[in-house]
């Protein structure tokens, strides 16, 4: 295991449009991290991007070197369970990339080994650092709208051709809601726990799709009532979040800008980085509108925390338990969808309740 004073040395798994779009940079802009092998049969691809990588075509590689610490795994939603299992048992910690696997059998496995390993394993959920999402959960913190009601969360795109990836076509793991449903669900579980009940709706909408392209999910809290929504045939005017309560609504129009940012080639921590110029919209139930600045938004900060668990300086960003409950949520509402009926989650006494500790 790397010494105290030498970066971790870290090892991506996959280069497609995960590992070169996010991964890749926001690993790269972390102190104390050290991007040294990617694995990927097309070492041109990665080396015109990173020169200064080792490229490896076979994972087995990347595990079998000792010098490595890290694993973090950007591959196909299918091979994500094998993957993180295989690279724990080689004795490196591991980062999934969102779904932590295609199961919930699958996320307990995963968890007992992390455990029985005793490897730090989290799930990448950068998400929770987007500027949208911090400046809901600060006006909700703050008491500004009451006792939240009714919560809409949208991811919605406009991309009416299907292309030929996998994560469009046809098998496990596959479509908008492994694809989105995680970081809608993680941020819902975030702002409200875990929800009574799960209904959702799926849909193939486009000419030709093989996929799930459109979901609307309902969480059941009491009374109120929390929607997740995505969609690949949204040209426009849908607001990435809408928020009612019992003293005002709050409207945030457009995403968070560090996707866009880094598809354009701003690095992390360049200037500009994170600043989101789409103010968020408080309607104060007199007729008064006041628009908000959107906080800051900085994705590396998933990174930085999960470099200081693995040092043993502060907690896992994203836990097992954490992403054992998304999971559940994700396969209620596959099962809402298939059944016609609302779902409970599938968890125990003791899973709850490792996930109330691990969100507290």
């Amino acid at each position: 295991m790397n010494d105290s004073t030498a970066p971790l040395r870290v090892a991506l798994v996959g280069y497609g449009f995960a590992g070169k779009t996010f991964h890749a940079p926001l690993i790269r802009s972390v102190p104390g991290l050290a991007l040294t092998t990617v694995v990927s049969r097309d070492a041109g691809k990665v080396h015109a991007d990173l020169p200064d990588v080792e490229v490896v075509a076979d994972v087995q590689a990347a595990l079998a070197d000792p010098a490595l610490d890290i694993v973090v795994i950007a591959s196909p939603n299918d091979t994500h369970a094998p993957l993180a299992r295989a690279a724990m048992e080689a004795g490196k910690h591991v980062v999934v990339d969102k779904p932590f696997a295609l199961d919930l059998m699958q996320a307990r496995e995963l968890a007992a080994i992390a455990d029985r390993q005793q490897r730090v394993l989290s799930v990448f959920q950068n998400r929770r650092w987007d500027t949208d999402f911090l400046g809901v959960r600060q006006a909700m913190a703050q008491g500004v709208l009451g006792e939240v009601t009714h919560f809409e969360s949208h991811i919605d795109r406009y991309r009416p051709q299907v292309r030929a990836r996998w994560r469009e076509q046809a098998g496990a793991g596959s479509g908008l809601w492994y694809d989105l449903g995680p970081h809608l669900v993680d941020q819902a579980l975030c702002l409200f726990g875990l929800p009574d009940r799960v209904w959702a709706s799926l849909a193939i909408q486009r000419e030709g799709g093989e996929s799930t392209d459109w979901a609307h999910v309902v969480l059941e809290y009491g009374a109120r009532r929390v929607i997740l929504h995505a969609s690949m045939l949204v040209a426009g005017g849908s607001p990435r979040f809408i928020v009612h309560g019992t003293q005002g609504s709050l409207v945030k129009a457009r995403i968070d800008p560090q996707e866009t940012q880094l598809i354009g080639g701003l690095r992390p921590g360049q200037e500009g980085w994170g600043v989101d110029p789409d103010p968020l919209v408080l309607h104060d139930g007199h007729g008064k509108v006041t628009q908000v600045p959107a906080p800051q938004g900085d994705q590396r900060r998933y990174y930085a925390m999960f470099r200081d668990a693995v040092l043993g300086r502060s907690a896992n960003p994203v836990t097992p338990a954490q992403a054992i409950t998304v999971m559940a949520v994700i396969e209620a509402a596959m099962a809402s969808a298939s059944s016609g009926q609302a779902q409970e989650l599938l968890l125990d006494a003791a899973e709850r309740q490792a996930w109330q500790a691990a969100s507290t």
